[in-house]
């Protein structure tokens, strides 16, 4: 059998200055087995080889389960009131959740929806999330929901330029404007919203987005964590 040469193995061209400013980690296949395979269940990275502890997959994809939390009672659907209640019980204001709660429904509920005819209560289908994926994405989630922990990796290699595992607002932004797709307002427009309503939850008290907050954010299990957090302050 052929083995591979030097050249072929190589990450950086020399002509091509983004890939050297945007360098891959060539030992992640060392840091953990098969991190090209999309894992369908959980999130999964070096230092978390088997998903988030505690954190139930109910046999959903890693994407279903991210959006899981808004499904307050279970059924499968998630309607605009319901992506309030989720935001507000993980800790964000009325305005906010509000503004959540119809820009997320009106934008996910049509490409979820099995029929062509659109619902004006404007339901996700979990089911259908898969469907929802746009443009300008990092594609950490596959094209049916998986999670790629080398996609997931190359993020902090390729902009986590102040510490090696940790996103400013300002990586945070150049990683959204890298992976923009040509003429897709749409795309642009709800992966920064997404990713401003993340970055405000999940940033420490420094303004530094963690890897392992930023992993947990995929599989839905830091929603998880916030609610509790929220819930414990309330009754304090």
């Amino acid at each position: 059998m052929e083995q591979p040469s030097a050249e072929s193995m190589q990450t950086v061209a020399a002509k091509a200055p983004v890939t050297s400013r945007r360098k891959l980690n060539t030992e992640l296949n060392e840091q953990m087995p098969k991190p090209y395979l999309a894992r369908a269940l959980v999130a999964v990275d070096p230092n978390c080889l088997n998903g988030s502890k505690g954190h139930h997959h109910n046999n959903m994809s890693v994407l279903q389960q991210h959006v899981a939390f808004f499904d307050r009672n279970k059924d499968g659907i998630i309607y605009p009131w319901e992506t309030y209640q989720g935001f507000r019980a993980i800790g964000f204001n009325i305005p906010i959740s509000l503004v959540a709660g119809l820009f997320i429904n009106l934008t996910l509920s049509y490409p979820t929806s099995s029929s062509w005819i659109p619902s004006l209560l404007l339901p996700i289908h979990i089911d259908n999330i898969h469907k929802g994926k746009h443009g300008r994405d990092s594609e950490v989630y596959d094209t049916e929901g998986r999670f790629v922990p080398a996609k997931f990796d190359a993020i902090f290699g390729k902009y986590a330029c102040t510490f090696p595992d940790k996103l400013t607002y300002s990586e945070l932004q150049a990683m959204l404007k890298a992976n923009r797709n040509v003429n897709d307002l749409f795309g642009w427009v709800a992966a920064r919203a997404e990713w401003s309503f993340l970055y405000n939850l999940a940033k420490n008290k420094e303004g530094f987005l963690e890897k392992e907050a930023m992993r947990a954010l995929y599989d839905g299990s830091l929603f998880e964590y916030f609610e509790k957090q929220y819930a414990s302050r309330k009754t304090q």
